[in-house]
């Protein structure tokens, strides 16, 4: 880690922005490759992530390493983080106080890793990231141009937990995240 992403992540962990810094267990940062070409970003760490203070390594977490495992992108070739670093209290969605509070993290940790491609992971984070009101079961899959990026949304790991109907769908969705990296490096 260098010293840009040490600064940044000692801001983070010592935030007392909203309420829930009273509550967390770890500040949950991101991780992954800091030059990576493709990041993910979902909505708010869970009961596992707030444990170990790493994103996604519960059940979602393991169901969305089988997705990028099926698709041939190695995880730790990308960096996946969350709009909050902190857990919201029963995993209840995140109020949009916190999300401010907690965005220009996001935007200086996307600075530093200069992404080609961002994939919002769920509702929430297509919602903020690409436009309020986004429709994940219309438009998950679409490509937006934000500035310098690509921009996409899939459905979040936790809700095909849930609704494993829409695993399928989830699967055609990360082939075209390959497919377009694989042509934005070709």
């Amino acid at each position: 880690m260098n010293e840009q992403w040490k600064q940044l992540y000692d801001q983070c962990c010592s935030c007392t922005a909203c309420e829930l810094h009273k509550t967390r267990t770890n500040c949950v940062f991101g991780v992954g490759n800091e030059n990576a070409e493709l990041l993910f970003v979902g909505e708010a760490p869970g009961e596992n992530e707030d444990k170990t203070g790493t994103p996604f390594v519960g059940r979602a977490g393991k169901l969305l390493d089988q997705y990028l495992f099926a698709v041939d992108i190695p995880r730790e070739s990308v960096y996946i983080a969350n709009i909050l670093k902190c857990r919201p209290p029963k995993n209840r969605d995140p109020l949009p106080s916190e999300e401010d509070a907690c965005m220009d993290f996001l935007r200086r940790q996307v600075k530093l890793i200069k992404p080609k491609v961002i994939v919002c992971l769920g509702r929430i984070s297509a919602m903020r990231l690409i436009r309020p009101d986004y429709k994940i079961t219309k438009e998950h899959g679409e490509w937006v141009q934000k500035g310098d990026f690509l921009i996409t949304a899939v459905y979040h790991p936790a809700l095909l937990l849930r609704d494993p109907r829409r695993k399928e769908e989830m699967l055609e969705d990360m082939k075209k995240i390959k497919a377009k990296l694989d042509e934005l490096n070709s």
